[in-house]
């Protein structure tokens, strides 16, 4: 078989056994193989007989040689329709992704519960598998166990993986424990322009990293001698920034202060992980960490991220665009309550229940009952702030949001270079969104939105976006290649028209 189609198959082979929710470790079990050879196999670097084929396809109930190529995946949406019921919020992409990078540390068995079935979590899981970290499903799927070896294989990291996923950056708190010399490459994600990884390397300087960038790689290497002497100052008060300096703190035998720290949702799930491990943090939830780190964690730990402020944005933006009556259930409101706020004085109808507390004990969570509500633009911008602000990645839903108002609404995104301009997009649908520079737009609405065939914007958030909108057309748009949209949400089009959506998912043939 030639090169490309070797890749091909192995491709239709890796979405097949993540259809299955299995690792390549599970497959090479039931292929009496190793789960090495599975990794050659899905990456193409591997001769493949129709015989082992076949096995392979009876043993993930899969036709594989039937099937063909799977191609891009693509979404036939039929608008206009009310969604009713209720639906619950999933656990946080941006925690588990930092919970999977984090148990690197722990030479024990890491239990996660109800990780999210995502693209970005499979990919960071081919990661992981790669080096020798051996992962599984269990419990029908729902949770997963994760057991290190005593010796990571940093030669054999599925680079493929690693680059389709921003996340892989987390890895350099961790492994500056681990060995003195290693490389990951440049770490991808959504296409939201140039995204500096200076303030990781000035943090974890702190921490004797040194890296340099050559031929699409991180070299790294680690002086032992240097230890933080003061405060690390973060030089932005970013997510994975902050997660990269607690997780290089957290095996430091001492204390380290870390200010201007994100007190995010995902930051605070790892805060309450690293406490699992025995590592003491205090400040969570405030810009001020103070970390008491150990140089040796092996424990046996079980832990359950919280659930998803974003899909909980998502889904309320999905309630009110389809002018529909929703409860979302299991909503993390301590990270909700500047957006419902504004969207209280916006006109919004809604009704929260009484608070009670997530599977991890720490974070607040109530159910949330939108209703069919006459909106006006808001007096002032919208505009993202670390939190407890609104929520960088809630931004786009008030686009949509904005356009379902009447009046004019400003919205500053001034994180992102490029995400304001995929907010145009809804053009296609009928929106009035004028691009005042890079960063702003200004939304007129109401809007009569209306069906189109279009591309999906390459940034997630946008996306998903774009889909509701569609939801609120009438008539049938499509929206193709999808794969941003996977990459942070579990089953969105099943779980929408769990609520009343019509949505199809299709390939082409």
């Amino acid at each position: 078989m030639t090169d490309a189609y070797l890749a091909r198959i192995g491709k239709l082979i890796r979405d097949a056994r993540q259809h299955r929710g299995w690792t390549q470790s599970q497959l090479a079990d039931a292929l009496g193989t190793s789960q090495s050879a599975v990794n050659r196999i899905e990456r193409g670097n591997q001769n493949i007989s129709l015989d082992m084929i076949a096995r392979i396809g009876e043993a993930l109930d899969s036709e594989i040689v039937s099937l063909g190529y799977a191609g891009p995946m693509h979404l036939r949406v039929v608008g206009g329709r009310r969604l009713s019921g209720s639906i619950d919020v999933k656990t946080s992409k941006n925690a588990c992704v930092a919970l999977l990078c984090a148990t690197l540390l722990n030479a024990g068995r890491t239990t996660l519960r109800r990780v999210a079935r995502i693209e970005e979590v499979y990919r960071i899981l081919e990661v992981l598998g790669s080096i020798g970290v051996k992962a599984r499903w269990i419990n029908d799927g729902n949770d997963l166990e994760i057991v290190p070896p005593a010796e990571l294989d940093l030669a054999a990291m599925d680079t493929e993986a690693a680059r389709r996923t921003r996340s892989v950056i987390m890895f350099l708190g961790p492994l500056l424990h681990r060995m003195d010399h290693f490389k990951i490459p440049y770490a991808g994600g959504c296409d939201l322009g140039t995204r500096t990884v200076q303030p990781h390397m000035t943090a974890l300087r702190h921490f004797g990293l040194e890296v340099t960038a050559t031929d699409g790689t991180y070299h790294a290497q680690v002086d032992r001698s240097v230890a933080p002497t003061r405060a690390i100052v973060l030089t932005e008060r970013g997510d994975t920034v902050t997660e990269n300096a607690l997780l290089a703190a957290a095996r430091h035998d001492g204390v380290t202060v870390i200010r201007n720290a994100s007190s995010n949702y995902m930051v605070q799930d790892l805060c309450f992980f690293l406490e699992e491990l025995g590592v003491k943090v205090e400040g969570i939830g405030t810009t001020t960490l103070t970390v008491h780190g150990v140089a040796t964690i092996d424990r046996d730990v079980d832990y359950a991220p919280s659930e998803d402020p974003v899909e909980a944005m998502s889904l309320l933006a999905a309630a009110v665009v389809t002018e529909s009556e929703l409860t979302i259930r299991r909503v993390p409101i301590e990270f909700m309550e500047i957006e419902l706020a504004v969207l209280e004085e916006m006109g919004l109808d809604h009704e929260r229940s009484p608070e009670y507390p997530a599977d991890n004990g720490r974070t607040r969570l109530l159910d949330l009952t939108v209703r069919p509500s006459k909106l006006r633009a808001p007096i002032d911008k919208i505009h993202p702030m670390p939190f407890p602000g609104l929520n960088i990645d809630n931004v786009p839903f008030f686009a949509a949001i904005a356009a379902s108002a009447q009046g004019q609404t400003l919205i500053h995104d001034w994180v992102y270079d490029n995400r304001a301009i995929y907010l145009t997009d809804l053009n296609r649908l009928g929106a009035d969104v004028k691009l005042l520079d890079p960063h702003r737009v200004l939304v007129e609405g109401p809007t009569r939105w209306r069906s189109a065939e279009m591309m999906c914007p390459p940034a997630l958030r946008p996306a998903v976006v774009v889909l509701l909108a569609m939801m609120a057309a009438e008539g049938t748009s499509v929206l193709r290649n999808v794969y941003v949209i996977n990459r942070g949400y579990e089953d969105l089009a099943e779980r929408l028209n769990s609520i009343g959506a019509q949505i199809e998912i299709f390939r082409d043939i």
